[in-house]
């Protein structure tokens, strides 16, 4: 049948430099039928300091409306991590959207309208390691202050995995939070490494996490429980034996290195194309 170039509305571009998965098609399908094809331009899918949770604004009076455009965007993720953050943040409002939602989901609308061809672009780079990044946005919900979990793993140099999404519970400190993302990253790691052995393929030592928290570090790496880690016991014993174990190694990373800060708050324009580009997102079809 030859090489793909479009399946379930994933469109597959080949260059000489790599490989690139987009929804191109599918963006500008959806920018059609909600009637936004000649809207302006918005930088980011996000503002920094947005305020959803407000409770002054009207409820909608067409739910199924919202509920429609989040689903679509959802699948928009699978090969856009820029907006994965903010869909799910939307996503947490189905049950009762109001007018500043949908003035949010609007604005992805007229963030992706910028790059509909942007997508995730994947090329040699001589090696089939490992790696991922651990991020934590500490009580980020302001209506339940939840922590949010984000991750990504690459492999080879090129993302393949990415999460985000809001923790079950309260945290009730930074590092209690970045453990748990960090349990979610190390789980995610172990499958990885056990896929690409199967494969074939295997990693040379232990897999690298960074993480930019150092007493989540000290704590994955100390025997000793204390008072403060007692609620998150169970993802302690889970990322200390995957360390002793040495399939995971703990390597601290500084924030203006972290790769994960879009998957877990929205962020300015300056560091959120900055990030893009270290995920190895591109639009092939952006003017020069």
């Amino acid at each position: 049948m030859g090489k793909p170039k479009y399946f379930l509305r994933i469109e597959v571009a080949y260059k000489k430099y790599g490989l690139l998965l987009s929804q191109r098609k599918y963006v500008l399908d959806l920018l059609e039928k909600t009637g936004l094809l000649e809207c302006k331009y918005a930088n980011t899918p996000m503002e920094a300091n947005a305020d959803l949770w407000l409770d002054d604004t009207s409820l909608l009076d067409d739910v199924g409306r919202y509920r429609r455009l989040i689903g679509k965007l959802i699948y928009l993720t699978v090969t856009r991590p820029d907006i994965t953050f903010t869909v799910g943040v939307l996503n947490r409002f189905m049950h009762k959207p109001r007018e500043v939602h949908w003035t949010a989901a609007l604005k992805i609308l007229a963030y992706v309208k910028s790059c509909p061809g942007k997508g995730l672009l994947y090329k040699k780079h001589g090696h089939t390691h490992i790696s991922a990044f651990s991020y934590a946005g500490y009580a980020g919900d302001m209506g339940d202050r939840k922590s949010t979990s984000g991750f990504c793993t690459f492999i080879g140099g090129n993302l393949v995995t990415w999460r985000s999404k809001k923790q079950d519970v309260v945290s009730r400190s930074s590092a209690e939070a970045e453990y748990r993302a960090m349990a979610h990253t190390a789980c995610e790691m172990v499958w990885l490494r056990k896929f690409m052995t199967e494969l074939g393929f295997v990693q040379p030592g232990p897999i690298p996490m960074h993480c930019d928290n150092q007493s989540v570090i000290y704590i994955a790496q100390n025997p000793v429980f204390h008072e403060r880690t007692k609620y998150i016991k169970v993802d302690c014993n889970f990322v200390r034996d995957a360390w002793e174990k040495k399939i995971v190694s703990l390597i601290f990373t500084p924030s203006s290195q972290q790769f994960v800060d879009i998957l877990t708050k929205a962020t300015f324009s300056k560091m959120f194309f900055t990030i893009c580009d270290k995920l190895g997102m591109v639009d092939i079809y952006a003017p020069t």
